[in-house]
């Protein structure tokens, strides 16, 4: 097998694969269409956002969906992103991806697949990288935005980097989190009709991951999930039905114990102000996902 050189790695990168822009940015507003990702344009209300930064991510010059990162865990807090209609098939011929402009202030914005060779220690000091996972048998990069949540290749490509995976234990990430992603999946491309919006996060409790006896990576004690879709079909079956306009689901990254509970969005909020750094304002959506009621303001009082 010839290996080739990370100069030669390089120019083929930047030759046949299209740029990943990923944009550090002081608000999700701050670039073009980066809000179109949150519901409302709104990203979650009360998460205390001290020395967090908030990634617009994007890819082939497009936003894709947003990341709140944690650079001193190495793990993003949450990426938000809008639900693609999907077959659920799985592609994992991608290039996993690195974020310059977490490392320095003057990064040019593209997002770039991990160099075959050295890798300046600025970019470890900031994030994850592959070694961080190489040697871990328990854990798998787990997404947070799925590629089966999503339909383009740029889309399910976008979603292949370190700063879009958490730490997940192999029982948890290919059971009943991969179960419920699947679930979801045909659950919004049966019966929502409109734009879903999903935020997905993790909560900590200071496990890590640990690389030549220094702490790297965060491991999740909870991955969490919420949707949001107030178009939905209003004729779907109850059991459906219940779960719109928004719905929620909470899992311990576990071996065992590890089932996945969906539950209100309210529920999962008062879960994550005793186990997050939030305040007591905390809401994933804006007004609580409310759907608009399609009857004037005098005739809603009837229903």
């Amino acid at each position: 097998m010839t290996l080739l050189t990370p100069l030669v790695s390089a120019l083929l990168v930047h030759f046949f694969l299209p740029p990943m822009s990923t944009t550090v940015v002081q608000d999700f507003n701050h670039v073009e269409r980066c809000k179109d990702s949150l519901y409302m344009g709104t990203p979650p209300r009360g998460i205390i956002e001290t020395k967090l930064k908030k990634i617009c991510q994007r890819y082939a010059d497009k936003p894709r969906y947003v990341t709140l990162y944690d650079p001193r865990k190495r793990i993003p807090v949450y990426s938000a992103y809008t639900f693609k209609k999907t077959e659920g098939d799985r592609r994992v011929d991608y290039p996993w991806m690195y974020e310059p402009q977490l490392a320095e202030i003057d990064g040019n914005g593209n997002m770039l697949p991990f160099p075959t060779g050295y890798l300046h220690m600025k970019f470890e000091d900031s994030q994850a990288v592959l070694d961080d996972y190489s040697d871990v048998v328990l854990y798998e990069r787990g997404h947070l935005n799925p590629d089966q949540h999503q339909s383009t290749p740029h889309d399910r490509a976008a979603t292949y980097t370190l700063t879009n995976v958490v730490p997940e234990i192999r029982e948890f990430n290919i059971g009943p989190w991969r179960e419920y992603e699947e679930r979801i999946r045909v659950r919004l491309n049966n019966f929502c009709r409109g734009t879903a919006f999903i935020v997905t996060g993790v909560t900590t409790r200071g496990n890590m991951i640990r690389r030549n006896n220094q702490d790297r990576v965060a491991i999740p004690e909870d991955v969490w999930s919420a949707y949001c879709c107030t178009d939905y079909d209003r004729n779907s079956p109850h059991d459906v039905r219940i779960r719109f306009p928004s719905h929620a689901a909470l899992g311990k990254n576990a071996k065992e114990g590890n089932s996945v509970h969906e539950m209100p969005v309210q529920e999962l909020e008062i879960f994550l102000k005793n186990n997050m750094d939030v305040d007591q304002n905390l809401q994933i959506f804006y007004d609580n996902c409310i759907s608009p009621s399609p009857l004037p303001l005098y005739l809603q009082h009837t229903i």
